[in-house]
């Protein structure tokens, strides 16, 4: 069921149509197979990107669509609902993208961006390691200068895109300085000394390829560092924030898929000589669900406005990124039970959508961090 989206120009109106029919043709046939055989999309990543998909927020000097973000994240939940993990795979390459195209010279985002949102380049994004996840300042990454260059040492873990990616925007410290001694580095995936481990065996999202990613002496030209030495913190905090807006777009995304098919089956299903679409409490079931999605969307269309505006959005988007991940969960386990025994089944979504649920409320921030952040952020202002 299309969703009736309230857009604010022609052209994101055209853009919406344009990713229709990309989900419908190019990546809803393709899911169920790839997440089944745990095959990486990267020909869909090109497909998008050839569509101008990959670089909607950034702007159009550097190949970017320069929309706003409520037109972006509504794209990308489009996206997700077709096919979860490019829809991730998205917003985990626009928020790669961010450091460089927010942050970058001009001679760094005009020679890396246009390939970035053409498709050309695919990011990863590599901060956290095996014992420093939520906890940015405990890693121990180390990048030294050498002459012209900076030489890095040390693991990330928990990499979508690893060892698909074409760059890898790394952070690494520069200086023992807990907060300002982390720098961000580009680095490319041909880099010499890079490496990574085998894939992680997820419970779902296997299209999405997770890895280590070790650094052994990597040398990368002084130039490919992004800002300055100590700019790290910043530039890493202030990119999840977008890029929780970008996870809570895609789990809306995957509960409005989930509602879908549980009202699609409920009306098909019959028992007792009706469709289970007749029964009260289906009804109220499937009402539930609905009002989870729309509140969801409700929740991070608010804090993307606020993102445009210019104003600040931190607390708002800890709020959407856990409104929106906690709906994903109850969502698409209420479409399994909807479903009945079928929807334990792999003949149907259902259980699918369910298992890449739960990812969505540990990623980018585990859903304990949010309220951290936003608890805090509502007795600072206090």
């Amino acid at each position: 069921m299309a969703v009736d989206r309230l857009l604010p120009t022609d052209e994101s109106v055209e853009l919406l149509a344009l990713v229709r029919e990309l989900c419908e043709h190019e990546l809803a046939p393709h899911a169920a197979h790839a997440e089944e055989t745990e095959a990486f999309p990267r020909a869909a990543f090109r497909t998008l990107g050839k569509a101008g998909l990959l670089g909607l927020p950034y702007p159009e000097q550097y190949g970017g669509a320069e929309q706003p973000y409520e037109v972006y994240l509504q794209m990308l939940e489009e996206i997700a609902s077709a096919w979860m993990s490019v829809g991730v795979g998205v917003s985990v390459h626009t928020m790669t993208s961010y450091a460089v195209a927010t942050y970058g010279t001009e001679e760094q985002r005009e020679r890396l961006l246009p390939d970035m949102v053409g498709g050309e380049l695919l990011g990863a994004y590599a901060l956290s390691e095996p014992q420093a996840g939520s906890d940015i300042t405990g890693m121990t990454t180390r990048a030294v200068r050498d002459g012209d260059s900076y030489v890095l040492n040390g693991t990330k873990a928990w990499i979508s895109h690893g060892s698909h990616a074409d760059f890898y925007t790394t952070f690494a410290r520069t200086s023992d300085d807990r907060t300002h001694g982390i720098s961000a580095f580009h680095v490319p995936a041909d880099a010499a000394g890079l490496s990574f481990g085998a894939p992680e065996r997820k419970m779902g999202l296997t299209g999405s390829t997770t890895t280590l990613v070790n650094f052994d002496d990597v040398r990368v030209p002084a130039g490919n560092l992004i800002g300055a030495e100590g700019d790290g913190m910043r530039i890493a905090l202030s990119a999840l924030d977008s890029g929780r807006l970008g996870i809570a777009a895609c789990a809306t995304g995957l509960a409005q898929a989930a509602l879908d098919l549980a009202a699609s089956y409920a009306k098909e299903r019959q028992q007792f000589g009706q469709a289970i679409a007749d029964f009260q409490g289906l009804q109220f079931l499937i009402a539930d669900m609905a009002a989870a999605v729309e509140s969801a969307r409700a929740t991070y269309l608010h804090a993307a406005r606020r993102r445009d505006l210019g104003r600040r959005f931190t607390r708002e988007a800890a709020i959407a990124k856990l409104i929106c991940t906690d709906a994903a969960m109850k969502v698409t386990t209420d479409a399994v039970q909807v479903l009945g025994g079928y929807g334990y089944t792999r003949d149907f979504p259902a259980e699918r959508y369910m298992r890449e649920a739960k990812v969505t409320q540990i990623f980018e921030g585990t859903n304990q961090i949010q309220r951290l952040v936003i608890g805090r952020d509502v007795l600072r202002s206090v």
